[in-house]
Parts: structure tokens; sequence; C-alpha cells
């Protein structure tokens, strides 16, 4: 019998007749309804014709959990009067309770989308509802892109509703062909906001992890929220770890049941938390309680402003959940929760002020989260890159380059990225394609019942007891009599029948029969299948994984001293530049040579090394070196190329320089400097850079470092000279070797400082000179040397010098070299390199 007193009492009911003129008219639209309104089981009932309104249809709803899917329909079955499975039902992974007179289903947007790739036409589909649209799931938004392309290709007749709790209706109009926006609103009660930051500063989160002063100040919160107020109370937390610990710190209280929810949860526990409670409860939960379920009862929230989004980091190539602080919007919605039923109040575990620095909406899983499977998605649907798809957002090209080369790797795409059978045969798996990669290939190796109950471990994280080691992992699900332990067989039995659906021949030979001799070397297999770019070799007291990245297991684990393993999950601890290993399998070379062989390279390498040219045929899988040995008869190009990597390194220094070469150098250095262009540019860069216009032939018959020591690179530096402007004719004019000073000798010039050059010269030679001598227009530095060779003055105005500076000089110096003459006037005195008794011979 229909519960029409319920269902009248739900607020959407004043937005039906809006609904149905929507979808009778364009097809579309775009439903903004507030939580508890009833848009996730009123709205269904009233499209499919169950409630007496509209016309028969059939109807399909997607939502983002596993949870609020099997919730949903429950809920609209009582609604009925009816078992779930009659008029309304649902399929999740590995469950489906429908049957033949199922008007509406309740799916997951992933089961939605193995449909659409299985049926691009939805036979038999009606109305497809989005629910959830606000949390802007990856699942979500392809499906969403997948179902515009049917109705504006296939069947224009489809009905499509994006639901939403709170969401940005123009831009899911404007994707929807500007489709109408119907609004409902809710009966909602006062909330009062209490803002509890915690008394002493706590650090903030990184990856997973979370600070413990925050979690007991949370249960804190949860304590005075029992003692101030009435009614249930609904803790946000960001996960399954963070839930249990706050249970734990929550034992001890008296006549309160203490509920933990989230997509793990048995499903006994999900239902006790959706039915009204005989006494107070304390329910702990993940954002699956923000809009997906209602939990009666609920007077008080208190929300820890943390939350788990997906993030990829593409640099070490692990994908994981990161702890963030949750956004503005979701803040709203969780405080929503505690008004539901009467006034209510909301207890935020941060400061006021912090409340403005928070981001207004989750980001989009599209910009954050690792795109493999979307891109496989896109592929197989005909589009890939995915450019041609109704997204509100579109993938990042980083993110999108790299799921190309892990489906180019497994052979799901070819190489202009469209889906091969192997790709459609993946993506219909309903795995993630590493998953899907492992179970089917894995089972042609070690068979389908160990291959699913590996990939049933690695699909949904083991609880931390299960240690790190992933055969042990895997004893311990099976003698398991936990909640975990009982989803795990489940799923393995699912998975069975789908490597028996799907499975074909291995992409590669099989692996040699010493890896599968044992059960650890079998689930190695299937691990290495999994992740290829992780399988990764111990080296120097951490693992190099094949990507390049490096790895640390935990002090005493299981893992610790083997050769070789793969890493199913990793993360990167605070502080810490290497990641560290959470779950891992042993492994041994021939299964990483198998699992990860198109990372397989065997090439010449030739390099500059610890001073030398080195030469070696080397074999790497990806960043990790296999083998070595010498190579004598190596590339002479690439002998040629590590040759000047040496000149980069070590500079021109390994030439040989004679002074005239180093003169040379240092005279084109100023030339440079003080006239530009046609005159080269001779640092040791620019050097570098032309190594082909003036070490050439040399460099190319040269072999090693001694090679390169019996270069004359004064002779080689020649050819850089302008002559073809005819410049280089006047280099003796512009910056000559030597210059003849008024005694007649010829006196070398020091170049040295290309901004003004310097002409050591004994102070008696210089007499007679009234100016500083030039080059290039430029005045010498003229050192004055004692008759001993000694600097007795510099300048580089020499007239200034015989007016003011030489009286001093010759003060000084006339005493102790009388031979020498030191006449009054040096401006007008003979010139001499001889002493006076010399001179009067």
């Amino acid at each position: 019998m229909i519960r029409y007193d319920a269902l009248d009492a739900l607020p959407v009911r004043a937005a039906l007749p809006a609904l149905h003129e929507a979808l009778a008219g364009q097809g579309t639209a775009v439903l903004a309804a507030p939580p508890g309104t009833g848009k996730t089981t009123l709205v269904p009932l009233s499209l499919a014709g169950l409630t007496g309104e509209g016309p028969v249809r059939r109807v399909v709803v997607a939502e983002p959990r596993r949870i609020a899917a099997r919730a949903a329909a429950r809920r609209m079955a009582w609604l009925l009067g009816e078992r779930t499975g009659d008029s309304v039902g649902y399929t999740v992974r590995g469950e489906r309770v429908v049957g033949r007179h199922t008007r509406v289903e309740v799916v997951t947007t992933g089961v939605l989308l193995q449909r659409l790739q299985r049926d691009q036409e939805l036979t038999g589909v009606d109305v497809v509802v989005l629910d959830e649209c606000h949390e802007r799931h990856l699942d979500a938004d392809t499906a969403a892109a997948f179902l515009w392309d049917v109705r504006e290709t296939l069947r224009p007749e489809l009905g499509l509703v994006a639901a939403s709790a709170t969401t940005d209706t123009e831009s899911w109009s404007r994707l929807l062909g500007g489709a109408p926006v119907v609004e409902a609103h809710g009966t909602s009660y006062d909330v009062e906001v209490v803002w509890v930051p915690p008394v002493r500063p706590v650090r903030p989160p990184h990856g997973m992890w979370v600070d413990q002063a925050l979690l007991a100040h949370v249960a804190s919160v949860v304590r005075r929220a029992l003692e101030e107020r009435s009614g249930d109370v609904l803790c946000f937390l960001p996960g399954v770890g963070e839930i249990a610990r706050v249970a734990g710190r929550l034992g001890d209280l008296g006549g309160v049941d203490v509920l933990q929810v989230h997509g793990r949860a048995p499903a006994a526990v999900q239902d006790a938390v959706l039915a009204p409670g005989e006494g107070r409860r304390v329910v702990l939960a993940t954002s699956v309680a923000e809009s997906s379920l209602t939990v009666p009862g609920v007077r008080v929230v208190v929300d820890s402003g943390l939350a788990r989004e997906p993030r990829v980091d593409h640099a070490r190539g692990l994908s994981a959940l990161a702890t963030v602080r949750a956004s503005v919007a979701a803040g709203r919605q969780r405080a929503g929760r505690a008004g539901r039923e009467a006034p209510g109040a909301v207890y935020r575990c941060w400061a006021e002020a912090e409340n403005a620095r928070l981001p207004r909406f989750p980001s989009p899983e599209i910009k954050v989260a690792d795109l493999t499977a979307f891109a496989l998605q896109a592929a197989c649907w005909g589009d890939p890159g995915a450019s041609g798809l109704a997204l509100l957002d579109p993938p990042p090209g980083g993110a999108m380059a790299a799921a190309g080369r892990l489906l180019r790797a497994v052979g799901a795409v070819d190489p202009a990225g469209r889906a091969t059978e192997r790709g459609v045969r993946l993506t219909r798996a309903g795995l993630h394609p590493r998953l899907g990669r492992a179970l089917l290939d894995g089972a042609s190796l070690v068979g389908a019942e160990r291959a699913a109950e590996v990939v049933a471990l690695l699909s949904e994280e083991a609880p931390r007891e299960y240690g790190d080691d992933l055969a042990g992992a895997l004893r311990a699900a099976r003698r398991g009599g936990d909640a975990y332990a009982g989803r795990w067989r489940t799923e393995v039995r699912r998975l069975r029948g789908v490597a028996a659906e799907f499975s074909g021949p291995a992409e590669r030979a099989l692996v040699g029969p010493s890896a599968l001799a044992r059960e650890d070397g079998r689930v190695g297999v299937v691990a290495a299948l999994a992740f290829p770019e992780r399988v990764a070799r111990a080296d120097g007291g951490s693992y190099l994984m094949v990507s390049g990245t490096r790895a640390e297991v935990r002090e005493g684990s299981a893992l610790g001293g083997a050769p070789w393993i793969a890493v199913a999950v990793a993360d990167r601890p605070v502080g810490k530049g290497h990641a560290r290993v959470q779950l891992a399998a042993v492994v041994d070379e021939e299964v990483a040579r198998f699992a990860a062989g198109t990372l397989l390279d065997v090439r010449e390498e030739v390099h500059w090394a610890e001073g030398d040219v080195v030469a070696r045929r080397v074999e790497r899988l990806g960043a990790v070196e296999l083998s070595a040995r010498p190579l004598r008869d190596a590339d002479a190009g690439l002998v040629r190329e590590a040759l000047v990597e040496g000149l980069r390194e070590e500079g021109p220094g390994l030439l040989r320089w004679s002074a005239e070469g180093r003169g040379l150098r240092q005279r084109l250095a100023f030339l440079r400097a003080r006239l530009g262009e046609p005159w080269p540019d001779v640092s040791d860069a620019a050097l570098h850079a032309r190594a082909d216009d003036w070490l050439e032939p040399e460099l190319s018959r040269a072999r090693r470092r001694g090679d390169l020591a019996r270069i004359d690179a004064g002779k080689a530096l020649a050819r850089l000279l302008p002559w073809a402007s005819g410049e280089a004719a006047r280099l003796d004019e512009l910056a000559p070797e030597r210059i003849t000073v008024p005694s007649g000798s010829g006196i070398r010039i020091d170049y040295a400082d290309p901004g003004q050059p310097v002409l050591a010269v004994k102070l008696q030679e210089m007499f007679g000179l009234q100016e500083s001598p030039r080059v290039a227009g430029v005045p010498l530095l003229v050192h004055l040397l004692s008759p001993a060779g000694r600097p007795a003055a510099v300048t580089a105005d020499l007239a200034s010098f015989w007016k003011d500076g030489y009286k001093g000089v010759r003060a000084e110096l006339r005493g102790r070299y009388p031979k020498h003459p030191w006449p009054e006037d040096p401006a007008g005195a003979e010139p001499t390199r001889h002493t006076n008794a010399r001179l009067r011979r």
C-alpha cells in the first residue's frame, strides 16, 4: 500500500508539475532541491508513473555511492509499500536486486557507465536521473557527457534530469542544451553555529595523515554537544581511520550508541543508521552523509572541517586520497543536517576567521584525480582525448597524457589513442584498467581464483592490521571473519565471473614457471600486472621503481630484504622525499621483466662520467638498470656528444691552451665587450654552444679525454674570427698582442680584464709620452714598474700622472735606484731601457 501521507509531506512535490512539463517539452531538466525534500525518492517514483502522476516510464537513477543507491531503493520501496526488487530495485557492483516488473532502478554511476558502453542507446530506459551532481564525481560527469551524446545522436527522446542539492544550475543548464531549471524549496529549521577551534594549534593534514590532537578535540566536542543539546549527534570525519579513532575515544559513553557509517560499513550498520533509534545516538560518518543519506533524529552536527579528495602525484606516479579542508558548500550541507526535523546546532571545529579562507566548492574530480579509467572510457566511446564530450571542466592535458601512457603500456589503446579489443574488455570488466589487466591476464597465468582474490584485495583498502605484505594480507583475508573479509569474498565471487566472461590470451608470452611455483610468487605476478611501473628493485637501502620513484618499506616489514617488490599502495610521508610503501608483493626479476616488458630497453649509453667518456651497452627496465657491459666500438656520434658534455661540465680547459691561444681568447673577449658583433663571444657557455664551428674536425676524431688535451685550442679558436666580413684582418690593429713604447720596446698587452687591458712597462721606457696609449679607443691601464720590475704606479691617464703623481714616485725611488734616470720633467725626457752609466758610455 502506497504511503501517501509520507509522499505528500515531501516538499519536492510542489515542483513535480514543472519537472514533468520540462521533460514533456525539452526532454531535459536541472532539478535543484535541498536535502530532505524528496528529490532522490519521490521524483523517480513520479517520473515512472508509480504515484499516479504522468505516463508510465522506466527510470534509471544514478547515485555516486553504493550505500546511497541501496538506501534510496529501499526507501522508495517502503514508500510504495513493496519489497525492494518489485517496482523499485537497485544494482551496485556485486549485487543486483531487480525483478520483471521493476520500473525504477537505482544504480551507481559506475554501473551506468558499463551499461552505456554495452548498449549506447540504453534500450528500454525512458528517463535517467543523475543524482547529487554537485559532488562532481568523475563517473557522474562522464555519464552526463555520454548521455548527452546519446540524446544528440541516437535517442533524442531519452529524458535526462540532473538533480542536486546545491549546484551551479546555470552551468548544468548550459551543458544540457539550455535545460529548464526547476527549483524545489525544502522545509528547514534554524541551525545555530557554534565555533569551537582547538585550544592549541594543530598541524594541517598531509596526504592521509591527520593530527591526533585534532581527533581528540573532535571527540571532546562530541561529548560537549551531548551535554549541551538534545537529540542525536552526527559527526563528520574525513575517513574510516579517523572514524575508528574517534569511536575509540567515545567508547565509554553510557547509554549512547556510537555508530560508524561509511562505504565499507556492514549493511546491518547502514540500515541501523538510516532507521530511527530507540535511545540517543552518535553517528560518525564520512561525507557520504552530507547529501546522499538521511539520518533521522539528528539535532546536532559536529564538523571536523576535513574531507578526502583524490589526488595524483604525477612526479612519483602515485595516486591516492588526500585529506583536505572541506569546502564552504560542504560545510553548508553538513550544517543543514542538524535542521532537517527541528531547530538544531552545528559545532564547527575551527575558528570563524578561517571560514573565509576555505574553498567555495569541492574540487571536481576531473581536475585532480587519476584519469586512466576516464581516458579509457572516452576511447571506448569513440572520442580519444575526450575533446568532443560535453563536460563542465575539460580534463587536464598532463593527466590525460599520463593516462594515455599507461593505457598504451597495458595494450588498452593503440598509438593513436583508439581503444583496442583488449581495451573494450577492460572497460566492460567494471574495474580500473590496472586491475582489469591484472585480473584478465592474471587469470591465464595463475588461475581465475587466485587472480580474483588478489584483485579483490587491491580493489578496496585492506585493514591496517593485515600488514603491508600483499601475500600476508591475502592469507589474513581468507581466514578473516571481519566485515572487510566478508566484502572481499563477495567481490572474489564477482571477479571470478568477470574473468570467465572477459579473459583472453595474455598480452605476452607466459612468465616462466619458476615465478609461479610458490603462492607468494603468484600473488606477486598479479600485483605486478596491475602496477607495472611500480615494480621496484632494492637499491642502497630503499627501492627504486621502474618509474624512477624511490620508496622505502617500514622497519621490520616482511618485505624488507626482498630484491624485488611490486608496490600496490604507497604514500609520501610529511617531510620525506621518498614514498613509503603501504602494500606490496615480493616478486623476482623474471616477473618484473614480464609485467613491465613494454618499459624494457637495451641501448648504447655513451656519456661523460668521472672525467672521461664512458661507453656501455645497458639493459634497463624503465629507471632500473638491469645489466651493463663495456662498449668498445661506440657510435662516433654518441662519443662526440659525450665529449661535448664533458666540455660543458668542465669547460674549455680540457683542451691544450698555449700562451698564444690564451692570449687570442682574451683579445677576442676584449673586442666582443668593446665592439660587439662581428667579434665572437668566447665565454665558456658560448664556446660550448658553438663547438661545431670551431672544434671540427678535431672533435669528431677524438674518443676520450686525452684526445681533447691534444687539440690546439688557439689554432681552433682562430676559426671563429670574422673572416667573412673582412674584420679578422683588423685583429692586430684593434687588439694588438704588443705595443711599441717610446723606448722602442715591444711590450705585451694583458687582456685578462676585457674591460680595460693592462700594459706593464718600466717607468723610464715611457718618458716623453704625453698621453696613455689606446687600443680600440680604450686607454690602457698602465702599470709603471720600478727598475726591479715591481709596480711603482698605476694610471690610465699618463699626462695627469706625469704632472701630479710622478714627483712622489721619483722622491721615493731615485735614492734606491741612483743609476737610473729620474728627470724632473718626464714628459719631455728621453725614454730609455738603460741606466745612466750606459747612457754616458
